[in-house]
């Protein structure tokens, strides 16, 4: 695989770095070596961006929604059309394995087929009146959107960007994460080949905060998506508090996983030790502390030691690999800090806690039992290959420790007892609840969380109603 020459897209057509643009170097997280340069994005550029965005705008939002769904049916075929190719470049520049990167192209193309139906079926509705009078309830695209999205799910990230706010007739301008820059630009590329016009969706890159500023100073955005940290989602929301604009924020989490006495505690191992390590740990609903009823505490802890110890770091590109590198320098460099802060505190380190020798950011998986719960990484998202396990003495205690946190993305429970599935499901504070496995999330059902984890929701149907604006129409 030939690693593509980057760029921005903007109407419709690339936008190459030249001599007037600032790059910023792509690098394989495998080898840590530079794989490609990507242009940054000018004042002069953005400017470009805003106004094909609005003229986007008016040519979008009046267009049917059965042309709208066949561009994403026609942009979801060709995603898994190029599949393959598609998947080894997240690899090289993102660093996951294969296996999830290919998955992640199956789930940028369910989107866009979930979408293409959904958008031709919001309907408005009549209110009850007097004869001779008439009041409506209609549903309008709310307008341009800017959407920021991370580089942990370079492909999938990118089709919640893109999906919800194409099907509900809006124009995008997506800021993708400058460390999978060429992952954003497939998914883009398959719906401007699939038939939508250049000017609805726009891709650009640049300094973040920078970016960030310039967008949402525009009066012509009017609706802020955005997926990453809670600091940088704090910082979002009150930019665009000054221009009233809508958002949607999936931020931060630091995801509870409750193991009950009565759980298959096989099974929770084999599911959950997947669920940790998957991707390296950097996923916003990656299952953290591991909340575990005392009579069961030695048997789980060793169990999920065991099983982490043996998974099989590497790059993500070698048919053997079960976990691939962090994504950037910055992430060995906080399971250090993190993982070092709790052993100091009395953390038993029981696997892991080091980097792996040689090119590249592996970092081995880790396994922390004991835990205080002053030390950091108890209360920081760790977004990183490390389980924290600790005993509990019963249903009360553990429910306290999962909801101790300002996050509240996703929870996991693991129990036979179906009335405590519907107990814990009920009480814990998450905006997604998994009941004996590690699954939050489908293409039809709504994906967001609460408290600091932000507001909102992408996916299902949610997710296109949050790109609409509701009307209500009277006539006497």
């Amino acid at each position: 695989m030939t690693y593509p020459t980057l760029h921005m897209m903007i109407d419709g057509t690339p936008v190459y770095a030249g001599k007037l643009r600032a790059s910023h170097a792509v690098v394989n997280p495998a080898t840590g070596a530079v794989i490609g340069e990507l242009p940054l994005a000018t004042p002069d550029d953005l400017d470009t961006a805003l106004d094909v965005a609005a003229r986007g705008f008016a040519l979008w939002r009046d267009t049917a929604p059965p042309a709208r769904a066949d561009v994403l049916l026609g942009a979801a075929d060709l995603l898994m059309q190029r599949q393959d190719h598609i998947a080894r470049i997240a690899t090289a520049e993102e660093g996951k394995t294969l296996p999830e990167t290919r998955m992640e192209v199956e789930m940028a193309a369910g989107l866009f087929r979930f979408y293409a139906a959904e958008c031709q079926r919001v309907t408005g509705r009549d209110l009850p009146r007097p004869a001779g009078q008439r009041s409506r309830v209609t549903y309008e695209p709310v307008g341009p959107v800017a959407a920021f999205s991370p580089w942990n799910y370079p492909i999938a990230n990118v089709g919640r960007k893109l999906g919800a706010p194409i099907a509900a007739g809006c124009s995008v301008i997506l800021k993708a994460a400058e460390e999978a820059p060429a992952s954003a630009l497939a998914v883009l590329q398959a719906l401007l080949d699939a038939g939508l016009p250049g000017a609805v969706a726009q891709a650009v890159f640049g300094v973040p905060d920078a970016v960030s500023r310039h967008l949402l100073a525009s009066p012509i955005i009017r609706k802020v998506s955005f997926t990453g940290s809670t600091v940088v989602g704090k910082h979002l929301m009150r930019l665009c508090a000054d221009d009233c604009k809508r958002t949607t924020m999936e931020l931060g989490g630091h995801g509870p996983v409750l193991i009950f006495a009565d759980a298959d505690i096989e099974r929770a191992l084999d599911v959950m030790v997947a669920a940790k390590y998957r991707n390296a740990g950097q996923v916003c609903t990656s299952p953290t502390r591991f909340i575990v009823e005392a009579s069961v505490f030695e048997r789980f802890r060793d169990g999920f030691t065991a099983r982490a110890a043996a998974i099989r770091v590497g790059d993500g590109k070698a048919a053997d690999t079960q976990m691939g590198p962090m994504a950037n320098p910055r992430r060995p460099q906080a399971m250090d800090r993190l993982i070092g802060d709790a052993v100091a505190a009395g953390a038993k380190l029981l696997t892991g806690g080091h980097r792996i020798d040689g090119p590249g950011f592996f970092y081995a998986t880790t396994v922390l039992a004991d835990v205080p719960q002053e030390a950091a990484i108890m209360n920081e998202e760790p977004f990183g290959p490390v389980a924290l396990i600790n005993a509990y003495a019963d249903e009360a205690a553990m429910i306290a420790e999962a909801n101790r946190l300002p996050y509240g993305l996703a929870a996991y429970v693991w129990t036979r007892d179906t009335a405590r599935q519907k107990r814990i499901a009920r009480a814990l504070e998450a905006g997604m609840v998994a009941l004996n496995g590690a699954s939050v999330g489908a293409s039809d059902a709504p994906f967001g969380g609460v408290k600091w984890s932000g507001h909102g929701h992408e996916d299902g149907h949610e997710g296109l109603m949050a790109c609409l604006i509701t009307k209500a129409v009277h006539e006497a």
